[in-house]
């Protein structure tokens, strides 16, 4: 079985891509939600698209808003391994099946660690959030995530 690695990778950014005089355009942020057993929770996330954008993840970003995150689609479905290398925030890693239903949550995932999360069964997205951020709101294995387009 192929293991894809996502969010956090291991690339070393290239200076021009830190630096303060290169600003990246405002991300278009997607309206998703998550049906809880206690109710919709709603987020606004970026969504990382190319492989560029997925290869950088939340690197490197010092804070998140608290419904705010990053959505990988992947489209055919896949066992996708993530680990949180150079990534600065500790992260909710949210598993996602080509049904919407969330397959595993890896709450708290520990920055800048090389310990590797997966779902250990195909999935088509993963979503990245706050850390604990999924408890907090109530997400659990079986919910429902939508956004548009899905």
């Amino acid at each position: 079985m192929i293991r894809y690695l996502f969010a956090a990778f291991a690339l070393v950014a290239s200076p021009l891509a830190l630096a303060p005089a290169v600003q990246a355009a405002p991300a278009k942020l997607l309206p998703l939600t998550i049906e809880t057993a206690h109710g919709p929770r709603h987020f606004r996330v970026e969504v990382a698209r190319t492989p560029a954008e997925q290869e950088r993840g939340l690197m490197f970003r010092k804070s998140l808003p608290p419904q705010g995150g990053m959505l990988f689609p992947l489209g055919a479905p896949r066992v996708a391994t993530f680990w949180m290398k150079n990534t600065v925030l500790s992260l909710d890693l949210i598993f996602i099946r080509a049904d919407g239903t969330i397959a595993r949550i890896a709450e708290r995932a520990v920055p800048y660690s090389t310990a590797l999360s997966d779902p250990d069964v195909p999935v088509t997205a993963v979503l990245e959030i706050v850390g604990g951020g999924a408890a907090q709101a109530g997400i659990a294995a079986g919910d429902r995530v939508r956004w548009p387009g899905r």
